[in-house]
């Protein structure tokens, strides 16, 4: 491991899955190389303790102490990570304590806190629209496409699939994705099935050379990869997208986060935040 690689620790009386994405957020911001370990469902005092071992030998091994992010509510629990030799960084302090000032009231303390709803209906919904999206995936599926809140389009490997699950699992929103065939190009219109729900349609589109580097990933050395077959169908698609109208966005330098929230600001949907 080299000098600029420094582990961080995410300790969570939880999946320890939020913390860890915020932990991300943060560490994104420094040109250093991170390496994350999760410690999920620390809820006693055995855990805390198995978790700081962890954080010291680390701390030995690699002759830095680690970055350490915790989001225990029990203060006892805390209390023994945060004699661990790291830099204990607690989310609940730096973020629970200002808003109970400024709320007024005290926060609930309460474990899992955040995973209290999966017998919610918004729990519930995200499920549905997760196995919506699987089932109308890639075009396996025309049914039900009257029920899909957007409808992705786009040639092969633009993040289609990706995307869709993205905003199935995230936002609860039912995520369907169309291939772009030469076949459609030929006939120089959207795919019939598409036809009556055009106003659910949102475009992905790429660069030809990394789609090319994506594609020979896959096919390598075929047609289907080849830059001049990528430019082809990209021009086509483009063209197409013009044609009926269709929003789109060039996905090549961008993140599924970014494109999920262009998609959600387009179709404006209210969906910007877990149930």
């Amino acid at each position: 491991m080299t000098t600029q690689t420094r582990i961080v620790f995410i300790v969570s009386d939880g999946t320890g899955i939020t913390a860890e994405n915020f932990s991300q957020s943060i560490l994104a911001q420094f040109e250093v190389t991170f390496k994350h370990i999760r410690v999920p469902f620390v809820d006693n005092a055995d855990k805390a303790h198995d978790a700081v071992s962890d954080i010291n030998q680390a701390a030995s091994k690699y002759g830095v102490p680690p970055i350490v992010f915790t989001t225990l509510v029990n203060p006892e629990l805390n209390a023994i990570v945060g004699k661990a030799n790291g830099l204990i960084l607690d989310m609940f302090q730096t973020f629970v304590a200002p808003l109970e000032n400024a709320l007024g009231i005290k926060s609930t303390h309460a474990m899992n806190r955040l995973h209290h709803n999966a017998d919610t209906d918004a729990y519930r919904d995200r499920i549905e629209a997760i196995n919506y999206s699987l089932a109308h995936d890639d075009g396996q599926s025309n049914k039900n496409l009257a029920d899909a809140d957007v409808i992705l389009v786009g040639i092969s490997r633009v993040g289609k699939t990706p995307t869709s699950l993205y905003l199935a699992m995230q936002y609860g929103l039912k995520a369907a994705n169309y291939p772009l065939i030469p076949e459609d190009f030929e006939r120089g219109h959207l795919p019939k099935d598409l036809v009556p729900y055009r106003t659910k349609i949102f475009g992905l589109m790429i660069e030809a050379e990394r789609l090319s580097q994506i594609r020979n990933e896959r096919r390598p050395g075929s047609n289907y990869a080849k830059l001049e077959n990528c430019r082809y169908e990209i021009n086509e698609a483009t063209s197409m997208m013009k044609k009926e109208s269709i929003p789109w966005v060039v996905t090549t330098s961008k993140s599924i986060e970014e494109i999920a929230t262009t998609v959600l600001q387009a179709i404006k949907s209210d969906k910007t935040v877990l149930g």
